[in-house]
């Protein structure tokens, strides 16, 4: 079983892609970088070698009238000045980058072996090459460093630019290629709380497509069993009223102690209690269209149709908000009001005192009218809830006997569904079980 903790199938797959591009752009950066080492030493030391070279010759070859005019102009306009080169010079090599280092094996090549190169002379940075004319020697000093790599800043723009174009790329190509099965967990989970999904597209790729069509038939067959087993109970159901009642008559007609008259007859109390059940839960959807229903008055009659309020262990506390009404089946509804009593009266007692300390409550949130019905007794196990809703469920609680057949809290959760709404269940603080009936208010 995954942790609840652990990223979904969207996420993993979104950080797969984003790994891989990064991975991707790292080793182009790097390729990118080794064969580019080679072309721009090359570049650098011919340009290194063309200002010497031609700095020199000027020098030499030019009048000594206009040399002071040239040395300035060099200083001034290309960044290029002529130091004396002396003995005592405080000397800083060139960097030992791969680059630095290839182009200065080159100038060395180009220029002689008593050429030298510095990064540094005497505090001042910049390109130093050494040259001599005659038997004096000069600095070439490049102010203009084309050792250092001036990377700028607009890179940085378009640098974010294609991140940000990539990581919408990646959450795009995840969403496409995990919308089918995303689609296929929900209907799964759909089909595991007792609902049946709308049938999935059986298009697109040849293994999602095959998938969806096994799952849309794997739920029209569950569908069809769900009728047929109705359609089996309705029968039973039905058939099994004429002896129940034939039975309960020659009860009460005969000769029989008291005691065991009534043990007999609540006995049969219980069977027709569940044959009722079954007949609920197969009876088919309601052709009747929906009309305004009094819910307040629905849950007072309700109340008083149970009888619980006579019954002296039982204590109702009523938080009944008054014309609450909604579109929907009277008659359903108040199905499903008393299946919630019944399934209160029958769980919910205290298991010493064999009291019934119930809440009853009607109240309008956030566009729905919400029925909770809460009592203190034993209430059911940590992730229950959902089973309990299904057909033929009954609770841990409920195990232990009493009639019904597990069907209760399935027709009040097919009706509510009916309607537009949902059934909730959860712990009542400090004990019990509490049941909520959702259902949207008209608009």
């Amino acid at each position: 079983m995954n942790s609840p903790l652990a990223p979904g199938l969207f996420w993993r797959t979104f950080l797969l892609i984003l790994l891989l591009l990064a991975a991707s752009s790292a080793a182009w950066l790097q390729s990118f970088r080794l064969f580019e080492r080679e072309p721009r030493a090359q570049q650098l030391a011919a340009q290194i070698i063309s200002i010497v070279n031609i700095t020199r010759s000027a020098l030499v070859y030019s009048d000594p009238i206009v040399r002071l005019a040239l040395l300035a102009d060099l200083a001034d306009n290309q960044g290029i000045r002529i130091v004396p080169l002396e003995k005592t010079d405080d000397i800083r090599p060139v960097s030992d980058n791969p680059v630095a280092t290839r182009a200065s094996e080159r100038v060395l090549e180009a220029l002689g072996p008593r050429t030298r190169l510095a990064s540094e002379v005497n505090g001042v940075a910049g390109i130093w090459v050494s040259f001599a004319i005659d038997a004096d020697e000069y600095w070439v000093v490049i102010e203009r460093d084309p050792l250092a790599r001036d990377f700028g800043t607009r890179w940085i723009g378009w640098a974010v630019i294609a991140a940000i174009a990539a990581l919408l790329a990646a959450a795009a190509i995840t969403r496409v290629v995990n919308r089918p099965l995303a689609r296929l967990s929900e209907a799964a989970g759909e089909l595991g709380a007792g609902r049946l999904p709308e049938p999935l597209p059986e298009t697109g790729p040849a293994e999602i497509a095959t998938v969806n069509a096994s799952f849309n038939r794997m739920v029209a067959d569950l569908a069809q069993s769900e009728r047929d087993r109705a359609v089996l109970l309705a029968g039973i159901s039905h058939d099994l009223r004429t002896p129940l009642t034939r039975m309960r008559l020659e009860v009460e007609i005969s000769d029989l102690p008291p005691e065991t008259r009534g043990h007999i007859v609540a006995d049969l109390e219980q069977m027709d209690q569940v044959v009722a059940q079954f007949l609920d839960y197969a009876r088919s959807q309601p052709t009747r269209p929906k009309a305004d229903v009094d819910l307040s008055a629905l849950v007072e009659q309700a109340l008083e149709a149970s009888r619980l309020g006579s019954d002296a262990t039982v204590r109702i506390e009523r938080r009944i908000e008054a014309g609450v009404h909604v579109d929907g089946l009277a008659v359903e509804l108040s199905r499903s009001l008393a299946n919630l009593l019944t399934n209160a009266d029958r769980y919910g007692r205290d298991p010493d005192s064999g009291r019934l300390e119930l809440s009853v409550a009607l109240r309008t949130s956030a566009g729905e009218a919400v029925i909770e019905v809460a009592d203190r007794g034993p209430g059911i196990a940590a992730g229950q809830a959902e089973q309990l809703t299904r057909p033929f469920v009954r609770g841990d609680s409920a195990r232990t006997g009493g009639a019904g057949a597990g069907l209760g809290l399935a027709i009040v959760e097919r009706i509510a569904r009916l309607h537009g709404g949902r059934l909730a269940l959860s712990a009542n603080e400090p004990r019990g079980l509490r049941v909520s009936l959702r259902l949207p208010l008209p608009r």
